[in-house]
């Protein structure tokens, strides 16, 4: 059995300077220790490479390529990097020391935790990938082991360079190593064991989910269960797994957090943030709106499903580079077909010719010509030429003339025929239409025009030409130019307060399309009529641009709650909150104490916000006083009054044997009572 080297090396000094002082923790990669750096007397982390990682040459030059590429990367949230070497065969990192915790004691402690709280933390995250993928660094093991937290409060990541310098090494997955922890592991890293700035954005998506739920997304009995569901699995959104609802600052999650995490952790790589930056941008945007309260926002909503960082000015258009019109520094050569000329002298007598050559220098016929152009030798003799001689040579002449007339109109026929009536379309591109009139003039063309929009060509400039330019046209011809109308804009109409079927009507005939429909619950808007639109009423878009619609449910339904014998002033705050009209009677009840309620119409089921209730409050029992003027009177005379007034009597003879009269009463007389209460008649 093989020891691992490095479980012996507490009291062991690194390369004469960094003393191991004790063991931190272990992983399947490395194992940490505390060291004194000897050099500097200061505390440091030493990450020192597990026996069967660092033995290959080409893994040693990978792995210090990776840490000087790490320790260049200086940022608040990086855990530093100071050296990197190599004691005795083992390949070893140099890193702050920082004192505290992990994020995963942290998630084991509160998890699952408020989202404000939860994107505090991982901002700092965040913001340290962020200048990592500026730089060129991916982190590839995005984990809460390697998110520490010191005892100041500063959250820093950890293990910069160690992850891509150990996808290097051919031999890892002989060994059993799994490079990234599977349960955060991008889909790409286990189908093709590549990685990207999003496959980081993805691992950060994940833990982000885990703080908010407290639990992971993704879940199996075995490692390979895990990385399956990794791929084939889109994460549901954060808020399913916590029971209350956003409300503005307390409880729950709002759906533009659910936005967030579900498009950081979105299987299909295409569909997450570009990289950590805009991830950031994302986490700043949540955690304002969750400053302020916000408990929804389809605007906010859609940009965390945004890829692409957001434009830093969206008011700044490039400005097109205009070409110089007609008559400055551009200047149009019309293009005419050169006619070549020869010469051919008879009997010393040049004759010329401006016709075009119809034929090559090798055709027949024009080898013939020298005969016809050789001059006559001169003859010696002083005699005039004979009558003879001379017309022979007007009769060769006339022949001459003969033969080129038809070589010269054979040939220029042909050459009209084939070249000669053609010419060449001038570029009119990005010309205004009177500088497209002159060029074509200038080309011996006409030119008739059209209009048409164009997202790059300013308005009242040539889009583009048929023929298109260099291409052939009869001369005296006509060629069609395109002028830009500008880019094609359509006024969003104003649909909210339209009926969903109207809105939609109205969005198509603006040339526009119907985007996501979101149907909420409304206090006041009636249901199927639009509360709000993506995009604002007469704002200038494209063709086909989609417009998404927020419409009514009409009111939210309130389960009704029995206030039977409760206090009338819960039941009407009850109401106020749900907006309900309460509407209340008064009647005397023996047992209801006074203010309470008696009934409730409807006493279950749901109501809607804005709907009505009546309500039976009680008065308490019915009151009446005791009958005066019974002192002196016979017992069955005030027996009678008591019960007229709706008592009960009862005697209490005061003397054994007496005469029957009524001494006194109690209650005493005057007093009020509930009705069918007892009086006592005391007789002496």
């Amino acid at each position: 059995m093989t020891t691992d080297r490095n479980s012996g090396l507490v009291g062991h000094v690194l390369d004469d300077r960094y003393e191991v002082v004790k063991k931190l923790a272990r992983g399947g990669m490395a194992t940490v220790y505390v060291a004194n750096d000897l050099r500097l007397s200061r505390t440091v982390a030493v990450k020192v490479m597990n026996d069967g990682l660092g033995d290959a040459d080409d893994f040693a030059i990978r792995f210090d390529t990776e840490a000087r590429a790490a320790a260049h990367l200086s940022h608040a949230n990086v855990v530093s990097v100071f050296d990197q070497g190599s004691d005795g065969g083992r390949p070893y990192i140099v890193m702050e020391y920082v004192q505290g915790f992990t994020l995963r004691n942290l998630i084991t402690r509160e998890a699952p935790m408020d989202p404000r709280r939860a994107i505090e933390l991982v901002e700092p995250v965040a913001s340290a990938l962020a200048a990592a993928h500026a730089a060129g660094l991916i982190h590839r093991d995005i984990k809460p082991e390697n998110v520490l937290i010191s005892d100041r409060g500063q959250v820093k990541v950890a293990d910069f360079g160690l992850a891509r310098a150990v996808t290097a090494n051919s031999n890892a997955a002989t060994t059993g190593l799994v490079i990234g922890t599977v349960s955060y592991i991008a889909p790409e890293l286990v189908t093709k064991g590549r990685a990207d700035a999003r496959s980081d954005v993805y691992s950060l998506g994940i833990v982000l989910y885990e703080m908010l739920t407290g639990r992971k997304p993704h879940q199996g009995e075995t490692p390979i269960q895990v990385a399956y569901s990794h791929v084939h699995n889109q994460i549901s959104a954060p808020s399913m797994e916590v029971s209350s609802t956003w409300q503005g600052g307390r409880g729950g999650i709002p759906p533009y957090v659910d936005a967030l995490v579900t498009a950081a952790a979105n299987k299909d790589r295409h569909n997450r943030p570009l990289d950590a930056g805009v991830l950031l941008g994302h986490l700043r945007a949540a955690k304002d709106a969750l400053a302020r309260g916000v408990v929804d926002d389809p605007a906010l909503v859609a940009r965390m499903r945004r890829t692409e960082p957001e434009p830093t000015d969206s008011h700044t258009t490039p400005v097109p580079t205009l070409p110089p019109r007609l008559g400055a520094e551009r200047r149009f050569t019309p293009v005419t077909p050169v006619s070549p000329t020869f010469d051919v002298s008879i009997d010393g007598a040049p004759f010329y010719s401006t016709g075009p050559v119809p034929y090559s220098p090798q055709s027949p016929h024009t080898r013939a010509l020298p005969e016809l152009s050789a001059a006559p030798t001169p003859s010696t003799s002083s005699r005039a030429p004979r009558p003879e001689a001379s017309g022979r040579r007007w009769r060769r002449l006339v022949a001459v003339l003969a033969v080129l007339a038809v070589l010269g109109g054979a040939g220029w026929g042909g050459w009209y025929l084939l070249e000669g009536r053609w010419t060449t379309a001038p570029a009119m591109a990005t010309l205004t239409q009177a500088d497209a009139e002159a060029a074509a003039a200038l080309a011996e063309l006409h030119v008739t025009f059209q209009q048409d929009y164009s997202e790059d060509v300013p308005a009242g400039q040539v889009i583009r030409t048929e023929p298109a330019e260099g291409g052939r046209v009869l001369r005296d011809g006509t060629m069609t130019a395109w002028i830009s109308r500008g880019p094609e804009r359509f006024a969003v109409p104003e649909v909210t307060g339209q009926t969903r079927a109207d809105a939609e009507q109205l969005i198509a005939s603006g040339s526009l399309a119907l985007g996501t429909v979101t149907d909420e619950h409304h206090d006041t808007v009636p249901a199927g009529t639009v509360i709000s639109q993506g995009v604002a009423p007469g704002e200038q878009v494209k063709r086909g641009t989609t417009v998404d619609l927020v419409v009514s449910q009409g009111p939210a339904p309130v389960e009704v709650v029995s206030f039977a014998e409760k206090p009338l002033a819960e039941l009407q705050a009850w109401a106020k909150e749900n907006l309900i009209t309460l509407e209340t009677t008064d009647e005397n009840h023996d047992t209801v104490p006074q203010g309470a309620v008696i009934s409730q119409n409807p006493a279950e089921g749901q109501l809607h916000r804005g709907g009505s209730m009546t309500a039976v409050v009680s008065k308490g029992p019915v009151m009446v006083k005791v009958p005066t003027g019974l002192r002196g009177q016979g017992a069955e005379t005030v027996a009678q009054k008591i019960r007229d007034a709706g008592l009960v009597p009862q005697f209490k003879r005061l003397v054994n044997g007496g005469f029957g009269m009524v001494l006194s009463v109690e209650p005493g007389e005057g007093t009020s009572v509930r009705k069918g209460s007892t009086v006592v008649i005391n007789l002496v």
